[in-house]
């Protein structure tokens, strides 16, 4: 590419979503940011991951919150982002056996132990500023399970949040356990979670981890996808964020999680097909 073309090369959410569609249907790898210019905003960021919601052939069943990196908060005006889910990522949690989920060869993959909400009814589609006691009352199920953090872009999460948001949230995947019966009776601090990679504890939290409690997740993703036009739905399900952190795994690596009285999640990275 010449020194002329390189200034010509402009950001195309268009161009880019497809590429990036078509390597997560194929399990394969890319080798850069699709066009080698990267979303420059958060709203640039959510203009790719719309166009590939529309892309991708599956139902959108809920979403996942992560958090802005402190570093990036105040250029960006924004403390946490949105990721979309599909139904054919969810998975029940096995019990006896671990759960399989893939891992795409020069991709990123890593495991996130999570609190997830099922919504228990429509949320207003107008309605894009929430607190989380308003959030709370539109709370179905509290969960424990795993989101697997996946993307066919290795640097996905040091290429910074916007781009994270471009491509699905890095999000490739859910994992639920069982549901927190008596929720709203327990404190956040009294819900633990430990991450154990191939029989190493590599983190341990409680969902008091979680910036405000899950519950400001929630109110957060509330608005933002009512600002987006895809107000939450009854049964759509909401992951939290990552309690423990973000735990990169490759093909082969093991993970168990364990929520404590709450229930134990085990599943195993295989390689993309």
């Amino acid at each position: 590419m010449t020194v002329s073309e390189a200034d010509s090369v402009v950001f195309t959410p268009a161009a880019i979503a497809p590429q990036f569609v078509k390597a997560r249907q194929d399990g394969v790898s890319v080798p850069g940011y699709p066009g080698g210019v990267i979303p420059s905003s958060m709203a640039e960021g959510y203009s790719v991951q719309d166009i590939a919601i529309d892309l991708w052939p599956d139902e959108l069943v809920g979403w996942k919150v992560g958090l802005v990196p402190p570093q990036h908060r105040e250029r960006l005006g924004a403390e946490r982002l949105a990721g979309c889910i599909f139904k054919s990522k969810v998975q029940d949690a096995k019990v006896g056996a671990p759960n399989e989920f893939r891992a795409i060869e020069g991709g990123f993959c890593a495991v996130e132990a999570e609190f997830i909400i099922r919504l228990g009814k429509d949320a207003p589609a107008d309605k894009t500023e929430w607190t989380a006691e308003e959030a709370a009352e539109y709370v179905g199920e509290l969960l424990v399970g795993v989101e697997i953090a996946g993307s066919p872009l290795a640097t996905i999460n040091a290429l910074g949040p916007t781009v994270v948001c471009s491509d699905f949230g890095n999000n490739d995947g859910q994992i639920i356990g069982q549901a927190i019966s008596n929720w709203r009776d327990i404190a956040w601090e009294d819900m633990p979670v430990e991450t154990i990679i191939n029989g190493k504890s590599v983190g341990k939290a409680t969902a008091a981890t979680i910036p405000g409690s899950p519950l400001a997740a929630l109110a957060f993703l509330l608005g933002a996808v009512a600002a987006r036009g895809k107000p939450l739905k009854k049964g759509q399900i909401v992951t939290t964020g990552a309690t423990t952190g973000i735990h990169d795994v490759a093909a082969g690596d093991v993970a168990h999680i364990d929520f404590g009285p709450f229930g134990t999640v085990d599943c195993v990275a295989v390689p993309a097909k």
